[in-house]
Formats: structure tokens, sequence, C-alpha cells
């Protein structure tokens, strides 16, 4: 369940009135810092304008912002409340984008150091890598809120490909079983179609969908796989 926090942030992201801070200079994508003004508090938001968007060969153009949001709406459906609050607005600086909740953490703390209690925290990360069919899960988009210790997940530009494209460095569960409270909403899969007719074609929820039931069936975290690069580039 969603806390009145939460709930608030969405509402700020999706009514409130933002203005850019600055960029963030490393990806290949535009990425802009900016506060939201909503019934009298600030609050830190990631734009991502799909103007900004650099092509890529093997996804659909100007589609980057909508599978942001996408990732968010399955991480809330799935009931893992990892992917920071993301909406899709119209009236941004640069035009249509997503926002995104900006979240706190330290940047030098991320997979390749984690300790060992905190890696086995990233089941969740890993299972829904897999179902979202993450192109690019390196080492600096996941990690652990400041003030909370609470885990998040992001950057989910290019994921949702019907063709399988998994490439992350979290394969520390191979081989284990898929805790049944992650399975569980998968029983669903056959419903969401509705959830992402505005973020995704038809093909890519049904890719989704036969992904869920591949989850169902095997109840195994896969291997990675020796037939093509399982790992993004660069790791971090």
């Amino acid at each position: 369940m969603n806390s009145p926090a939460h709930n608030t942030i969405k509402s700020a992201l999706a009514l409130g009135t933002y203005d850019l801070k600055g960029q963030f200079m490393l990806g290949s994508n535009y990425t802009f810092l900016v506060d939201v003004e909503y019934e009298g508090e600030t609050y830190q938001a990631v734009y991502k304008p799909c103007k900004g968007e650099q092509p890529l060969w093997d996804f659909p153009e100007n589609t980057l912002a909508q599978r942001e949001v996408a990732a968010y709406l399955l991480s809330e459906q799935l009931g893992l409340h990892i992917v920071p609050v993301t909406i899709m607005r119209e009236d941004g600086p640069h035009g249509r984008g997503s926002l995104q909740q900006y979240v706190n953490y330290d940047i030098e703390y991320h997979y390749f150091n984690f300790t060992v209690e905190d890696k086995n925290l990233l089941k969740p990360v890993m299972f829904f890598d897999i179902l979202i069919n993450n192109a690019d899960r390196k080492g600096s988009h996941v990690f652990f809120e400041n003030e909370t210790h609470k885990l998040y997940a992001i950057d989910h530009g290019v994921c949702f490909h019907e063709e399988n494209k998994l490439r992350t460095v979290i394969w520390d569960f191979a081989g284990q079983a898929i805790p049944d409270e992650l399975l569980a909403p998968l029983s669903q899969a056959d419903g969401w179609s509705a959830l992402f007719a505005n973020y995704l074609s038809l093909t890519e929820v049904v890719a989704l969908q036969n992904r869920a039931e591949r989850l169902l069936t095997s109840r195994i975290f896969p291997q990675a796989p020796r037939d093509r690069r399982a790992f993004p580039y660069p790791p971090l």
C-alpha cells in the first residue's frame, strides 16, 4: 500500500509547476533536474524530454520516456515499489517527457560495493529486470535512499522490447527459486493490456505477458545467456 507521502509526490508531479535547475551531464539522452512547486512545497524531480532522446536502432524513436512510466506502473502493479514515482507530462520546458521523483542517495555506494546484506535485498530487482527485459541494468542504477535505506531502481528507458535483450549486472540469484510473493501478482498478467495501452505497443505488452507466464512456469531465476552479451557496457 502506498504511503500518504507517495501519493502527495504523485499529485505534485502530475499537477505542480516546474522549472529547470540543472542538467545531468552523464548519459546519452538529455536529462534535467527540476524543482516542482505544489501547494506551497517544493519537490525535486528528474525530467526526461522525448525530443532529447538519442535514436536507437532497435527501439522506436521517442518512446524511452514512455518506458520509464511503464516501469513505474509495473513496479506498483507488482507491489514492489522500487521505481520512484514517474509520470508523463505534456507541458515540460522541452515538451512531452517523463517526470520522476528525485531520490537522495550516496552515488559512491552502488552494486559493486554493496555489503553482502544489501546485495541479498536485490531479488526483487533481478525479478523485475527479467520481467521488463531490461537491456541496461548498470550497477549505478540501483541504490538505497539516504534517509530510509529504501531500495530503488532507475533508468528504464531501454526496457520492454519484444526480443530478448536482458543485460544486467545482477545475476547473483541465477538458478535459485523465485520467492512465491514475487510470483503471485503475475497471475493477473492477462489484464495488463489496459495498464500499458498509452506507453507500450501491443506486441510489447504480449511479450511482457509471455515473460510473466514463463516465470510462473519455471519459478527459477534464469542463468545468464552464453550466446550473447548478458552484461551492460559500461557496467557502472
